[in-house]
């Protein structure tokens, strides 16, 4: 007889030999040494391919007690073995069999905690695998546990959700429709384990206006929050060509639907924005809650306001204004994520609750409450720092969108705000075009007292004028500069010195001392200074005979590709021009002034 033959049948004459015994013992009187015995036989038997005796075995009558205090230690090689085997394969079919009877026969508090042991130890490819395979006898034996069965609930689903967030989400449509770890099939998979228990606490609910299984909502709560920060925050949930049933928006779907069965649904949305915590029982949840719910919350946010899950249950009872500020929150804590699948999220969902509005309509009280601020400085962040370009562009967009709602007073404090707190020339550039524009609207179509006269002026003084002096670095604040010019340029030639509506013509001599002057005199200085390196760099290149000479240029601290001589000089050549457009403007501003003054002599 082979020897690998004789050691399997071995290890089922082991196994008989064991069951034999225990048979004709009282279940009190098993020791520990039996359980270890069982469980090396049947793990052996296992591995040995034997699945069919060892399924003999659980099946036969007599094995009923044996099964029941010992069998759970089975679990362990039982799921090992099932993940190796193909799915076709009957030796799958007989240890999937094993399982099924161990559920129905062994205890359940011990079988529970051999499940979650197993989901706990599996790790990388098998975790949706593991947990797949897992779920429905877990829910199972949930059922059959009668102490502690919300924080048994609780436990599983965290313990689930803690084992698949490691794993990458599938985004693009080509990952979604692969699913290669099984993640999108997974979600779902768990969505559809807590449901008998979601149905449990609004039957409970129906028959009571208060629910009598707090712990149990509690938990599955709990469990909501998590789905919303993970897959649902980084997930991509729009509408994507030749998905059927697109896998995280049907998860989606399932999540809010948990949460309105519950009545949790509106008060979540409006939670934050109350500055209140939900009224859990667990006065250690509501710690954990207030810390970790923010990215829940804003996620939530989103599916409602955006891609309109849930949406026909909101009340339709609220402006858009007041939405807005509910959603001022949700939106700065994902502009301040920089994952392209959560920032573009906060866009959209700033883009949609100002959609909402009128122009003109958001009153400039709005501006006292800090999101107000913080949310525009974080979306300039964005835009200037942002790799991705179709989201500086969309952020660009929406800051436009948001001037545009304010009325003329908060349009006008907005505008100081950001040219006090940007830093930013091309941002400094584009509000003082913006301011321009206002000013145009209230000299042309309505006169409006923010953009003309006193208010105006003061507004002025932080655009006509160079932040530094004569000795501003007029390269990198040239954007700025420009529009500055264009907008004294529009002053001088649309408003004139007897109407002096914009108050441009009795603060002239202010500007061109804190203007006008220094900007020649920076001008004057940064032209011979570049010029002057343009001659060196000639020289040095008449010099070396070789005008691929290269240069290494340090920005930041990193190192930037070389520039060769030719490419130095193109480099400075380009300052200069940027120089001579300013001045040419400037000479303008200046020629239009004094024939404006000679007319009026």
């Amino acid at each position: 007889m082979p020897e690998e033959q004789s050691q399997t049948i071995m290890a089922v004459d082991e196994l008989q030999a064991i069951i034999q015994r225990c048979q004709i013992l009282k279940e009190a009187d098993f020791r520990g040494e039996d359980f270890n015995l069982f469980q090396v036989a049947g793990q052996k038997c296992l591995e040995d391919g034997y699945a069919a005796q060892l399924l003999e075995v659980v099946q036969n009558e007599k094995n009923k007690v044996i099964i029941k205090n010992m069998g759970w230690n089975l679990i362990c090689p039982l799921v090992r073995c099932i993940l190796v085997y193909k799915q076709e394969d009957d030796k799958r079919e007989h240890c999937l069999k094993i399982l099924d009877q161990l559920v129905q026969l062994c205890n359940a508090k011990e079988l529970f905690l051999g499940l979650l042991e197993q989901i706990e130890q599996t790790s990388g490819e098998q975790v949706c695998q593991t947990v797949m395979l897992l779920l429905q006898p877990l829910q199972t034996v949930l059922f059959k546990l009668q102490n502690k069965k919300a924080y048994s609930v609780g436990l599983s689903l965290a313990m689930i959700m803690n084992q698949l967030t490691p794993l990458p989400v599938p985004y693009t449509k080509q990952q979604i429709q692969e699913d290669k770890l099984g993640l999108c099939q997974c979600c779902n998979a768990v969505v559809d384990f807590a449901k008998p228990f979601v149905n449990e606490v609004v039957k409970n609910m129906e028959k009571s206006s208060e629910c009598n299984d707090m712990e149990l909502k509690e938990e599955l709560l709990k469990f909501c929050m998590k789905s919303l920060k993970y897959p649902l925050l980084t997930a991509q949930l729009e509408q994507l060509e030749s998905i059927e049933e697109h896998p995280f928006r049907r998860f989606a779907t399932e999540i809010i639907d948990i949460l309105w069965d519950m009545r949790e649904l509106i008060p979540l949305v409006f939670l934050h924005h109350k500055g209140r915590s939900p009224s859990w029982e667990n006065e250690e949840f509501v710690d954990v809650e207030q810390k970790n719910s923010a990215d829940s919350l804003a996620c939530l946010s989103y599916l409602m306001f955006v891609q309109y899950f849930g949406i026909d249950c909101f009340p339709m009872v609220f402006s858009p204004s007041y939405l807005l500020q509910c959603n001022m929150t949700h939106i700065e804590v994902l502009l301040k994520r920089t994952e392209e699948s959560v920032l573009s999220k906060g866009l959209d969902l700033f883009e949609s609750s100002l959609l909402r509005m009128e122009d003109n309509s958001l009153l400039h009280q709005y501006l006292e409450f800090s999101d107000f601020i913080t949310v525009p400085q974080n979306l300039l962040k964005v835009m200037t720092l942002c790799p991705i370009e179709h989201l500086r562009k969309k952020s660009l967009n929406i800051l436009q969108l948001f001037i545009d709602k304010f009325d003329a007073e908060g349009k006008y404090t907005l505008f100081r705000c950001l040219l006090k707190t940007s830093n930013h020339a091309g941002v400094e550039g584009y509000i003082i075009q913006n301011i321009k524009d206002q000013i145009h609207l209230s000299l042309t179509v309505c006169d409006n007292s923010w953009f003309t006269g006193h208010h105006l002026i003061s507004l002025l003084d932080l655009v006509l004028l160079l932040p530094e002096g004569a000795e501003t670095d007029l390269l990198q604040n040239s954007d700025r500069i420009m529009a500055s010019l264009n907008l004294l340029r529009y002053l001088i030639i649309k408003d004139n010195e007897y109407n002096n509506q914009t108050g441009v013509w009795t603060m002239l001599a202010k500007i061109e001392q804190n203007f006008l002057k220094p900007l020649h005199v920076g001008l004057n200085m940064s032209k011979a200074h570049y010029e002057a390196e343009i001659k060196n760099k000639k020289e040095n290149r008449r010099e070396a005979h070789n005008s691929n000479t290269v240069c290494s240029v340090t920005v930041s601290g990193e190192k930037m590709p070389a520039m060769t001589t030719e490419m130095q000089l193109q480099v400075l050549r380009s300052a200069l021009f940027t120089f001579d457009l300013i001045e040419s403007v400037l000479a303008r501003v200046e020629e239009l002034i004094e024939v404006k003054i000679k007319a009026v002599t």
